[in-house]
């Protein structure tokens, strides 16, 4: 495989840039501005004394549905995943007649407005987060016209706003429920810039308001949409439909749920397979590999390294992962805790998955050419003048030092609370910086050579254990789950980047 990698990719790496393009994880997150205060005029206008009710209310819809896909035969997902066409019902499914909100959960004017108030910040930065990573392993990329299925309240609408702010020009948006897109269209009131923005309630109708050249979009998400359907089939054929409709990247977003997971593993096979199935008949009429690369095919750009089946099928594990984020005032007010005060923030668990039209790119691994040094070289190389300690000097800067007296904060209040008053439609706020503070975290690319921290890294004194899903082979095409074990000793450089790295963050082979 050393022959596909061509030699000007051969790029050697130090150990900064190591760090810089392995971090994808994101600190706690605060909600932007803007949104902070749509939710809360919202909110106002609405002015319900039982909140709190309907915020229970909607979480025990949410653990109904659980329920109900617990019960789902799970021979029946297993035959539709790999091989779909074998059902006799294939044409009926394509033609699907029904919405998923008629055939999933549907959202009353109460729920939405409990919605808001309780879920819509948390998913929103799920959103933000896994649409952050996309950018950055594709920093060409800049979608224009976007289509984003299952829209609810805009949650991912605005965090494509957050991360491509310049570049989208057209959002189409489907979403069933109208309470939804009442709330939608409110929560944008005022905003300016907007893209031109079309709403559907389903991808039938989608579908006929648009011209065959024109169903092509350059970015698809479904988020927290899936796994409202019950139908395995539904949610297959919903898939597979968003699949024709997208022209570049698709991106999936689930809970962090065992169920979730499971999903997204589902729809991953199946596209996967869907595409190597059609490059297997490619190749039968092309002679070229040219033309079948362009043709057909597919990769997953984050967060799996590799295409091969994913390698926590049939354990007691499953792929997510977990964004914190600063709770709002709206969350504060309306969540309720048992018994114990609310904390000021809160752990968001979700379960992702992107893909890419085309092939994957053959790069050279980021280890490759890297030499490390051990500890015990390292100390064989040191200057002793350099160990050497001015006594005289650090007397003097200690007794320089100012002793800073200690100052109890207030816990009831967070910065959130500053900046969500209502001062006015001043769109220069602090969080247009973020624009600009993401856009060089790192240089990773597709190539095989960057695995995935599955779970929190575990320090015991000077080593660091991990788990890590990886590529087996230099094309990409086979993965495996390893526990990985960095010693100081062995490899200072490498132990200090794994004792920052944190869970979803890449790690170099």
């Amino acid at each position: 495989m050393a022959s596909l990698i061509p030699e000007t990719t051969q790029k050697i790496l130090t150990h900064e840039a190591l760090r810089s393009a392995a971090k994808q994880s994101t600190g706690c997150l605060v909600v932007p501005v803007r949104l902070r205060r749509a939710i809360k005029k919202y909110l106002r206008e609405e002015a319900d004394p039982y909140m709190r009710r309907k915020v229970l209310s909607l979480s025990q819809s949410f653990s109904g549905i659980k329920d109900v896909h617990l019960h789902l035969a799970s021979s029946t997902s297993k035959e539709l995943v790999e091989d779909p066409l074998k059902s006799l019902e294939r044409s009926k499914r394509w033609k699907i007649k029904s919405s998923y909100g008629d055939i999933g959960f549907k959202y009353s004017d109460d729920q939405t407005m409990a919605y808001v108030a309780s879920r819509m910040p948390a998913v929103y930065c799920a959103c933000y987060r896994v649409l952050s990573e996309v950018r950055r392993r594709l920093p060409d990329f800049s979608p224009a016209k976007v289509l984003d299925f299952g829209a609810g309240t805009g949650s991912a609408f605005w965090a494509l706003r957050e991360v491509w702010p310049k570049s989208i020009e057209k959002i189409n948006i489907v979403e069933p429920s109208q309470s939804m897109q009442r709330a939608g269209q409110r929560l944008i009131q005022g905003l300016k810039n907007l893209p031109l923005i079309h709403s559907y309630s389903n991808i039938q109708a989608l579908a006929k308001d648009l011209k065959k050249s024109e169903r092509g979009h350059n970015l698809v998400i479904a988020s927290y949409v899936l796994g409202e359907i019950p139908s395995v089939k539904d949610r297959i054929t919903i898939v597979r439909q968003l699949w024709d409709l997208t022209q570049d990247v698709l991106v999936l977003v689930e809970p962090g749920t065992p169920q979730g997971s499971k999903i997204i593993s589902q729809m991953r096979s199946h596209i996967l397979w869907m595409e190597k199935r059609k490059c297997r008949k490619s190749h039968e009429k092309e002679t070229s590999k040219e033309i079948l690369a362009v043709k057909a095919g597919a990769f997953i750009v984050a967060p799996c390294p590799h295409d091969g089946p994913c390698p926590l099928e049939n354990t007691d594990k499953y792929c997510h992962f977990v964004q914190r984020l600063q709770r709002t005032s709206s969350q504060r007010t309306h969540k309720r805790s048992k018994g114990n005060p609310l904390r000021g923030f809160e752990d968001e668990k979700f379960c992702y998955v992107a893909f890419r039209r085309g092939q994957r790119p053959q790069e050279s691994w980021p280890l490759d050419g890297i030499e490390f040094e051990t500890l015990k070289e390292q100390h064989a190389k040191r200057n002793l003048e350099d160990l050497e300690i001015d006594y005289e000097d650090l007397i003097k800067l200690n007794e320089a030092a100012d002793i800073v007296p200690f100052e109890e904060t207030d816990p009831a209040n967070y910065d959130s609370d500053v900046m969500e008053v209502d001062k006015g439609d001043d769109d220069n706020d602090e969080e247009d910086e973020k624009d600009g503070n993401d856009e060089e975290t790192g240089d990773a690319d597709l190539g095989g050579g960057w695995g995935r921290i599955i779970f929190s890294p575990v320090h015991r004194g000077r080593q660091v254990a991990m788990n890590v899903c990886r590529s087996t082979n230099r094309d990409a095409s086979e993965g495996s789950f390893e526990r990985i074990v960095v010693t100081q000793s062995k490899n200072p450089a490498l132990h200090h980047q794994a004792r920052r790295s944190l869970w979803g963050d890449l790690w170099p082979f």
